[in-house]
């Protein structure tokens, strides 16, 4: 008997120039452990190259138009997001479906979120300088790393991409399937640790796996 295909999860990394870098690398770093499950993590955006808010320079893998059929749409931060909030030719680019994709973001990300209506009365997470404007754009935000409603997920911090990146592997591929990536990448001597504490925050925003056949 053959065996199973994995099912395809294409994830856009939503970048833009002045990106914070470890908001899009974590994620593409987790997720892209994550192939032999169907996954393929890529920086998406405009233009052919992004350049980081630390001077990092990295080529686009996809086109800002490839987020609205990904499975998974991911927005990092970054020192220009406000603009590009307002940036309304850039914005109307971006034509996300809730009832078919997973959609997150983080700090400033959560901006675009709501510029994009896809917030609605959801309670959101951000960082501490976005708050002010997350607030103005009419958002309740919570003081907390994470948080996600059905398949709409923010998170708050930069190093709070691994909330996201957990999310999308727990309803994508499964526990059994998340726990072997996240133990994979954790510092040695605290793997187990670092595991549960992954889980433990994000799992009571799982109801269940969206893939049939995951454990």
């Amino acid at each position: 008997m053959a065996a199973a295909v994995p099912e395809t999860t294409r994830v856009a990394i939503v970048t833009f120039d002045g990106f914070n870098e470890l908001d899009s690398f974590i994620a593409l770093g987790l997720l892209n452990r994550l192939r032999p499950h169907g996954f393929t993590a890529e920086i998406t955006g405009p233009g052919l190259k992004l350049t980081s808010m630390n001077g990092v320079s990295v080529d686009v893998q996809q086109p800002l138009e490839f987020a609205n059929e990904a499975e998974v749409v991911l927005f990092g931060s970054g020192i220009y997001t406000r603009a590009i909030a307002e940036n309304a030719a850039l914005m109307d680019r971006l034509t996300l479906d809730p009832l078919r994709q997973l959609i997150g973001a983080q700090c400033s990300g959560t901006l675009l979120l709501a510029r994009l209506g896809l917030i609605g009365n959801m309670p959101a997470c951000t960082d501490l300088t976005t708050k002010p404007w997350v607030v103005q754009a009419g958002v309740r935000v919570v003081d907390e790393p994470f948080h996600a409603r059905g398949p709409v997920a923010t998170a708050g911090g930069c190093m709070a991409s691994q909330y996201l990146a957990t999310w999308v592997m727990l309803l994508r591929a499964g526990r059994q399937a998340t726990e072997q990536a996240l133990h994979y990448v954790a510092p040695v001597g605290e793997k187990e640790a670092y595991v549960q504490k992954l889980i433990g925050v994000v799992q009571p925003f799982v109801a269940e796996p969206l893939r049939p056949d995951a454990p």
